[in-house]
């Protein structure tokens, strides 16, 4: 049951690549509009808007990292790297990328990751930007925050089969900062005897996939007990980890 950090640095890796290719497009016709004499609002507004796109690209890239296994100082680092890189890219002035990190009961460095026993999962990343651009021909100052969240809801009941046999069905849904969302991948455990279990062909195990952030799990498993502990472990499409537990009650 232990999560694949590769797969986390390979996605904290794209992040930074598509971040600086959104940048790279903005400043080339800033560059142009320069040469010409001719920089209006529209292409400062898309430069800003650039980066504010592959800041979220960052802290999304780096909370696929974290929930893989990563540590959360890995977001204040990224942040760090990535505030760096945009203050090297507005050679005419001054350009400043400020964050911080959110700091409350259920954040710790921008970081939460609640993975509950209530059928309830979260990962989660959240920072607060100023970016200033000042130069000759600019003056623009702006604040957003970026909320990056993966949310796992769960339900679970079950019907008994023989004396030591039940057919168990997970309702399973994804959502990206409340909104349905695609999962890349989902794993189903059950538990017995302390042991978790994946169930399998042999388990008549079938994912129904809705199209709309909703799964369907149904398994047989040879459970003699009327509750059955259930987790369900699910990777969406921007690489982002999140897991929840819930008990499944009998029919």
């Amino acid at each position: 049951m232990r999560r694949n950090q590769n797969s986390g640095q390979i996605l904290l890796v794209a992040a930074f690549i598509m971040a600086s290719l959104l940048l790279s497009a903005q400043l080339y016709v800033l560059e142009v509009g320069k040469t010409s004499g001719d920089v209006d609002a529209d292409s400062l507004n898309d430069f800003m808007l650039s980066v504010k796109l592959g800041s979220r690209h960052v802290v999304a890239g780096s909370l696929a990292n974290i929930s893989t296994g990563g540590t959360n100082s890995i977001l204040e680092f990224n942040l760090q790297e990535w505030g760096e890189f945009i203050g090297r890219q507005y050679l005419r002035g001054k350009n400043v990328l400020n964050f911080t990190l959110e700091e409350t009961a259920s954040y710790s460095s921008g970081i939460c990751l609640s993975w509950g026993a209530n059928g309830y999962g979260v990962s989660s990343a959240y920072a607060d930007f100023a970016h200033t651009l000042v130069g000759r021909e600019t003056n623009v100052d702006i604040a957003y925050s970026i909320n990056v969240t993966t949310a796992l809801l769960i339900t679970s009941a079950n019907r008994r089969l023989s004396d030591t046999t039940r057919q168990i069905n997970v309702t399973i849904n994804v959502l990206n900062e409340a909104r349905p969302a695609l999962a890349r991948q989902i794993t189903v455990y059950y538990e017995v005897s302390g042991t978790w279990l994946i169930p399998d062909d042999t388990n008549d195990y079938v994912l129904l996939d809705y199209g709309n952030g909703t799964y369907i799990a149904s398994f047989s498993a040879a459970v003699p007990t009327p509750e059955v502990e259930v987790s369900v472990h699910a990777t969406d499409f921007r690489g982002v980890y999140v897991q929840a537990n819930v008990t499944s009650t009998e029919i």
